[in-house]
């Protein structure tokens, strides 16, 4: 492997992973913006912007968009989260030049009002067809609550009302305020040409006009609150707990992982023998979000309406052994063995290392090699798991549930 790194005038940066041995290229545009980034009346702007981003440019229709991906068989798509929105394909080496073209020209959308006002339609369909979906809901809301009065609470679908008062000026002008190319990183990784993905991302973006860009970072411990969204029409119980976690940029992060493992992987943790064997949910899992300036370890169960709250229970049981006594060495060394063979079967793709590559770059300005990934977290010890713990505090939580219960 071979790490490249070289930044246009205008601050945009271009990195890539080189890897000769690949059978093809996976390249994407990172851009540092999401739904932190929106005020209350453009929210779900981000989003919608992501879908605008394939209606079509100056040069191209939005057919000759999707005709252009096609006609190189590529793998290809977007997506929008809290902190970033990315695009990105995956092509053979020799299309190499031809994808940076058509990611490149993409990020420089028409926004022609015809596109914009049936986009809403669309848009507006898929915040109502995520709405049907339990877990989903339950997640925005946690996050709303957990984030309250943080920008991370922030929706990224935004809401029907919010997608349809908004203008397509409001768009351009949040364009305007957060696609700057210092915002902005180009990446690539696999069999990359690494002078020609220069020259052509050169051409295409250093024309783009630099301006300042900002971001809110501020930590957030949660708000520790518990509540209930009753909807008779949910049959069961689902349940979110979220607490405080590392961030995005701090070195306990690797720890952080380990003990999301530890206490709610799928198979063979804590959660899943205390909850999912004796059969009191049918499902429990934790995972660790590394935000910027800020993390949380998110559990999700789904449990009978009459065994919810005793799940909740338990799973705080789980947390305070954690704090208390840590995982044990075979605990660890099994969630380093799953992390370390699920890191290596996702990156023997480039589009497998496509979104490592890019975020340790968004996030920390560094690069890691999937060999160094996976040596740090094999250093990592009980202790240092134990001391994040605590120092986190995993009881800290906001809970929230959605379904027929009550109370929990």
């Amino acid at each position: 492997m071979q790490f490249k790194q070289t930044r246009l005038d205008n601050g945009l940066t271009m990195i890539a992973e080189v890897n000769e041995s690949a059978k093809s290229m996976a390249a994407g545009f990172f851009a540092r913006t999401g739904s932190r980034d929106e005020s209350p009346e453009v929210a779900g702007v981000s989003h919608f912007l992501e879908h605008m981003m394939f209606k079509g440019t100056e040069r191209r229709t939005a057919f000759d968009v999707n005709r252009g991906f096609d006609e190189l068989g590529a793998t290809y798509n977007a997506f929008t989260s809290e902190e970033n929105t990315v695009y990105f394909g995956a092509v053979l080496p020799e299309f190499q030049t031809r994808l940076v073209d058509l990611l490149g020209d993409m990020l420089r959308p028409a926004l022609r009002d015809e596109d914009f006002d049936m986009e809403k339609n669309v848009i507006v369909d898929e915040i109502a067809r995520y709405q049907d979906q339990p877990q989903y809901r339950l997640y925005e809301k946690l996050m709303a609550e957990h984030f309250r009065g943080h920008p991370l609470g922030n929706s990224v679908l935004g809401s029907a009302e919010s997608i349809m008062a908004l203008k397509r000026d409001d768009m351009r002008a949040y364009f305007d305020r957060r696609y700057s190319p210092g915002n902005v990183t180009a990446v690539a990784v696999g069999k990359v040409d690494w002078n020609a993905f220069v020259e052509k991302t050169t051409g295409m973006c250093s024309h783009w006009k630099p301006f300042d860009v900002s971001r809110e970072t501020a930590e957030c411990s949660g708000a520790g609150t518990r509540g209930t969204i009753v909807d008779e029409k949910v049959a069961r119980e689902h349940v979110g707990i979220m607490s405080p976690a590392p961030s995005g940029q701090d070195d306990a992060r690797f720890a952080a992982q380990l003990l999301a493992t530890v206490l709610g992987d799928t198979t063979g943790s804590r959660l899943f023998y205390a909850l999912i064997e004796p059969a009191i949910a049918d499902e429990a899992n934790t995972t660790y979000d590394m935000l910027d300036g800020t993390g949380g370890f998110l559990t999700f169960i789904s449990a009978d309406g009459g065994r919810a709250a005793e799940a909740v229970e338990i799973a705080h049981a789980e947390f305070r052994k954690l704090m208390d006594d840590g995982p044990t060495e075979t605990e660890l060394a099994a969630a380093k063995n799953k992390i370390a063979s699920a890191a290596t079967l996702k990156g023997e793709l480039p589009m497998g290392r496509l979104t490592a590559v890019g975020f340790d770059w968004v996030y920390r300005r560094e690069y890691v090699s999937l060999a160094e990934q996976i040596d740090t977290i094999f250093a990592v010890t009980v202790d240092e798991v134990v001391a994040m713990a605590r120092a986190c505090d995993l009881t800290a939580t906001t809970v929230l549930g959605l379904g027929p219960v009550e109370k929990l």
